[in-house]
């Protein structure tokens, strides 16, 4: 165990917040940041790709959901054992839900280790996903 203990890995986190206009253009730029946080964990190739696309398609879903000229906000924490991902967006309708039975979010679910709907908090929808290095070790 390193000097510290559990402070060491706290230490070892990256915590990265991107927010742009709830726009698919702007998706690349969360994609783009998706990969370097993953990259600079030491994640394989395949890991780094497999969070690219989880990210792109928890923003693409969300998206469509999101209020006129809302903000889509992608919060990243990392280290070298896992990449967790919130990403939400604020919506006008409070019946609005995260759609689950569509090819996208099955391609999420496939992608990512873990994926949680984040439901109406303040006004709200979001995705909680991560991907853990275990996986690529195992």
């Amino acid at each position: 165990m390193a000097p510290g203990g559990q402070q060491a890995d706290l230490d070892s986190r990256t915590l990265v917040e991107v927010r742009i206009p709830a726009s698919a253009a702007q998706i690349s730029a969360v994609r783009v940041v998706a990969a370097d946080l993953a990259a600079r964990q030491d994640f394989d190739l395949d890991a780094v790709s497999d969070l690219r696309m989880a990210v792109d398609e928890a923003c693409a879903t969300l998206v469509p959901l999101a209020a006129a000229g809302a903000t889509l906000s992608c919060r990243f924490l990392a280290n070298t054992a896992a990449v967790e991902v919130v990403v939400q967006v604020t919506v006008d309708d409070p019946g609005a839900k995260v759609p689950q039975n569509t090819f996208g979010w099955r391609v999420l679910t496939t992608l990512a280790d873990d994926v949680t709907v984040l439901d109406g908090e303040a006004g709200t929808l979001g995705i909680g996903l991560s991907l853990r290095r275990e996986r690529m070790d195992g």
